[in-house]
């Protein structure tokens, strides 16, 4: 079999994955293509040729991908800020979405030396380690219940400690447990979380369902169980002009900003888009 334009191969991956009902299936027949080639996406105009062996391993792995696979679980890794991490079975995949509330907690932090940052429900650690990333002189730490997603996170951890970022500081912990971080109360300066919030019984996709833990991702009837005990936490951990930033359903654009107001010393709260015009986090400072 001669050399095929790699054009043609991502255009007929488009194609599968398109029928398949792939979401974005140009950006994950890109991705993927990159991934077979050891490649930045950005590159892949200045391949204009592939082997056969290059377009039989995209094959497989569009193939998987149309069995609704999550695209990170194929290439091993998710994005966040300037940073990659590792994920696989197990461990809530991180959604760009997330991206715009990582972005309002830099913000946050902007001006502040040696900022205290707890990161709650950590999962693959992400959001924590992007943070690190972001700002050395933070002191970032993160938690979650869940010993697999803590496998996944001291992994990343070691690897981007390894790279040379300032090492964050793992528990394994419950957000419902009022002494949570209690040594921390009235201290911190940053309080992110992406936790489960999808009402229970909602219909998911694939990728969610059959491969994301169901408790990373579900929480009560109205989604927002776990919502709660963040909030309760957020307002004993903030110091002074403090914030948070939560992560929630599309549905809770107005649930997640009045559960926050019912705390007196929160204040400034607002509620955020996601890029697609949904209601996606919820913010406040502490008064």
């Amino acid at each position: 079999m001669s050399r095929q334009p790699l054009r043609v191969a991502i255009l007929e991956a488009e194609r599968i994955l398109a029928a398949a009902g792939v979401a974005s299936p140009r950006n994950d027949a890109e991705l993927l293509a990159a991934h077979v080639l050891g490649v930045d996406r950005g590159k892949l105009p200045m391949v204009p040729l592939v082997d056969p062996p290059v377009v039989d391993a995209l094959g497989k792995l569009v193939t998987r991908r149309a069995r609704r696979e999550p695209l990170q679980h194929l290439i091993g890794t998710a994005w966040m800020g300037a940073i990659s991490v590792s994920v696989g079975p197990g461990v809530f995949v991180p959604r760009p979405e997330t991206e715009l509330m990582f972005a309002w907690g830099l913000a946050t932090l902007e001006g502040k030396r040696n900022p205290i940052v707890v990161d709650l429900c950590t999962g693959s650690g992400v959001l924590a380690l992007a943070t690190a990333n972001a700002r050395p002189d933070a002191v970032v730490h993160a938690v979650d219940i869940d010993h697999t997603a803590l496998a996944w996170a001291r992994r990343n951890a070691d690897a981007r400690a390894a790279a040379g970022d300032t090492p964050v500081r793992l528990y394994s912990g419950d957000v419902t447990d009022p002494t949570l971080f209690s040594e921390l109360d009235g201290q911190v300066d940053l309080v992110l979380c992406n936790p489960p919030y999808v009402p229970t019984g909602t219909q998911v996709p694939p990728e969610v369902a059959e491969h994301d833990p169901a408790h990373a991702v579900f929480s009560g009837t109205d989604g927002l169980d776990v919502i709660r005990s963040v909030i309760t936490a957020a307002a004993r951990l903030l110091r002074v002009n403090g914030g948070v930033a939560i992560e929630h359903d599309d549905t809770h654009g107005d649930s997640v900003p009045a559960l926050l107001k019912t705390r007196k010393v929160l204040t400034d709260v607002q509620d955020h888009q996601d890029l697609a015009g949904r209601p996606r986090f919820a913010t406040a400072r502490r008064g």
